[in-house]
């Protein structure tokens, strides 16, 4: 591998893993939160299992980069704008179907791209694909009974369900946005082609909500920088508290 695509893969994990960092982040403040215990436990066995896929790109990021920086570094000694996740995943919980409808959007994304992934001409990537997608079958599942349920549920479920769909739908487009970055990898056989996932993506999704009697915004989604670093206002919070103990004490372990 020459060194501009070794680089692109290191800025495509970077994002990967950054995203998966802060959605598993999101889930776990709802951990004694939640609106039974069922679902407590649910979202916090979700949000490990998103963690856990945040260690094995991030893990795999330090390799590809070669400068001797783990999984522990990388989490926590960036800042803001060195973080290159997804603006969906940093939004915050809101109220539950706010969290379920994120969780809703990341799941089928997560299915059709590690689907992809899977069959990654770089053997790490490929084996990440393949038993993380396991893991997020159980999650669209869940994310879309709750999506069917809330909307056929009450009125006051249904009006929240539908008011979580217009808040972050502006945020969804930033999903399917390649760069030279994707695209370089995507030319090389190592990851699929965004665009390419982007219609089967919102036809699931569409099909979905219609079958929960819930209704897509007609305007298009427009804010991206995320994988850039330009974030909301939302992650700079997210990161002092994810990062407090490290920023006191950098280094230290148990």
């Amino acid at each position: 591998m020459d060194k501009a695509l070794q680089d692109s893969l290191f800025t495509y994990l970077l994002r990967l893993g950054d995203s998966q960092l802060v959605l598993s982040h999101r889930l776990s403040e709802w951990c004694g939160h939640a609106p039974e215990l069922e679902l407590d436990i649910a979202l916090a066995n979700i949000g490990l299992d998103i963690l856990g896929q945040a260690r094995t790109l991030l893990t795999l990021a330090g390799e590809v980069e070669g400068l001797g920086r783990d999984e522990d570094r990388l989490a926590y000694q960036r800042g803001e704008r060195e973080f290159k996740n997804l603006l969906l995943c940093e939004q915050p919980n809101g109220d539950f179907a706010q969290t379920l409808v994120r969780q809703w959007f990341m799941d089928h994304y997560h299915q059709l791209l590690f689907t992809g992934l899977s069959q990654s001409g770089c053997a790490p990537l490929a084996a990440f694909g393949v038993k993380s997608l396991k893991e997020v079958n159980y999650h669209l599942r869940f994310s879309s009974g709750w999506v069917q349920r809330l909307g056929l549920g009450t009125e006051e479920s249904a009006r929240r369900t539908q008011a979580a769909i217009d808040e972050l739908w502006r945020f969804t487009g930033e999903l399917f946005v390649s760069d030279q970055v994707e695209d370089a990898l995507a030319a090389a056989g190592i990851i699929p082609e965004l665009s390419a996932l982007a219609p089967r993506w919102a036809g699931r999704i569409a099909e979905q909500a219609g079958q929960a009697a819930l209704t897509l915004p007609e305007r298009a989604a427009y804010r991206q920088g995320g994988k850039q670093g330009l974030h909301t206002e939302h992650l700079g919070y997210l990161l002092a508290e994810m990062q407090s103990l490290q920023r006191s004490y950098p280094n230290m372990s148990w």
